[in-house]
């Protein structure tokens, strides 16, 4: 191979070589989120890209330089250390401000989860060495996050990965809270929501659902769907673990205490391994399950990949949430069979809906019946058959590293080329 030909396939695998992309994401983690946050990061690597990931924080006081404040948040992200860390938020006395409270804090306490969200990211204080950086691209997540991505941007393109419809989510949580009357709207929350993303130049979603509402919803602009990169669960080498995993989010929360009250009694002997941060909330709100099934809760784990990487198999009793569920990608990659509800597929074509080792059911007792005969198997797939299993397969052709990278190249390739000739 020549040199020239060696150059233009060097060029051609890593097509952002030398760009600089400004990264800007929530400060959460244990989430699916943080998994999608972590793709990203590595495909724009990958593609040859210098890479700024910016945390930024929705409570109050979470300033940069405050390093006591940042320390839970770094402790649970060990996946970032090791390059540059950047943070936002907005500072107390911010919330002082005559306007903050006209303008946020009022509508907040009626149940706007939108504009709240909004206020403090348009008062975050960002690191050191970001504000008036300049950037080649602005990759943002969350539509709440674009008064950030506007700041920084200084006439780079923005590509705004949507994650689901918001307005959705924030309906859902206020269904759970008191708020003062009237009621922020479902309707005035997701007016906000689209007014923000309108400042992208190109809106990236997640799943295929929500790319069709929001194509519908802002036809003016430039929509892809792109499955997210979620960093892949280990393979094996296997055992006896069933298990069944769940941050700490409203969905989840209902999904754990629905699997407990519905599905656990009609599979008397079975044993179950709950792992993430859903504990709390179950004890809280299921207090007598939480009892029943106290053992089975492992916590939050600093390795969720041992966890797979030690199992036979994976439940995903999901009976609520919206938008692809990153946990449910997360099961595909491990190569596991999977008992899976019709909900925890959402967002994914109709081959996920066939895959051999893949059950998918619609009732507790469907869910109970399958349970039962695949806890009778005493042989778990061993390393090479969690490699080959067709669940595996799919996550490598659409849902993998690799396939992101490749489509995220084109796409923010593309942006950044435009930018350039304007």
């Amino acid at each position: 191979m020549s040199v020239a030909s060696s150059d233009c396939f060097a060029c051609a695998q890593r097509p952002l070589l030398g760009r600089r992309v400004a990264l800007i994401h929530p400060a959460w983690h244990s989430c699916g989120t943080y998994r999608v946050v972590l793709g990203q990061i590595a495909a724009y690597r990958a593609l040859g890209a210098e890479v700024f990931p910016i945390a930024i924080s929705s409570d109050p006081g979470f300033v940069p330089g405050r390093s006591w404040i940042w320390k839970s948040f770094n402790q649970a992200t060990p996946e970032l250390d090791g390059d540059p860390r950047y943070y936002g938020g907005a500072p107390f006395h911010a919330m002082l401000s005559p306007q903050f409270l006209r303008d946020v804090l009022w509508p907040y306490l009626h149940g706007d989860q939108a504009v709240v969200r909004l206020g403090m990211a348009e008062r975050a204080r960002l690191s050191p060495g970001i504000e008036g950086a300049t950037f080649d691209l602005v990759h943002c997540n969350h539509f709440f996050l674009m008064p950030i991505a506007r700041r920084l941007a200084g006439g780079a393109p923005i590509l705004l990965d949507t994650h689901d419809l918001q307005a959705r989510q924030f309906a859902l949580i206020n269904e759970t809270k008191l708020w003062l009357a009237p009621r922020a709207s479902y309707e005035s929350m997701l007016a906000q929501e689209l007014e923000a993303m309108r400042g992208a130049d190109l809106l990236l979603h997640l799943n295929a659902q929500e790319a069709e509402d929001f194509r519908a919803l802002i036809p003016e602009k430039a929509h892809a769907l792109l499955y997210p990169a979620t960093p892949e669960a280990p393979t094996g080498p296997g055992g006896p673990d069933i298990i069944l995993i769940a941050s700490n989010n409203t969905a989840n929360v209902e999904s754990v205490i629905w699997f407990l009250r519905e599905v656990a009694p009609k599979a008397p002997g079975v044993a179950v391994k709950i792992v993430g941060n859903v504990d709390a909330a179950v004890r809280s709100k299921a207090p007598e399950q939480y009892a029943a099934y106290k053992d089975w809760f492992l916590g939050r784990v600093e390795d969720p990949g041992v966890v797979y990487a030690n199992a036979r198999l994976a439940l995903l009793p999901t009976i609520s949430g919206t938008g692809l569920s990153i946990k449910t990608v997360e099961a595909l990659s491990s190569g596991l069979p999977l008992i899976a509800t019709t909900q925890a597929m959402r967002g994914m074509d109709e081959e996920a809906l066939r895959l051999p080792g893949v059950a998918i059911v619609s009732s507790a007792e469907e869910f109970a019946d399958a349970l039962n005969r695949a806890a009778a198997v005493s042989a778990p797939l061993d390393e090479a058959g969690r490699r080959g299993s067709p669940a595996r397969r799919y996550y490598e052709s659409r849902l993998s590293l690799a396939a992101y990278k490749a489509s995220l190249g084109v796409l923010a390739a593309a942006l950044i080329s435009a930018g350039s000739r304007e």
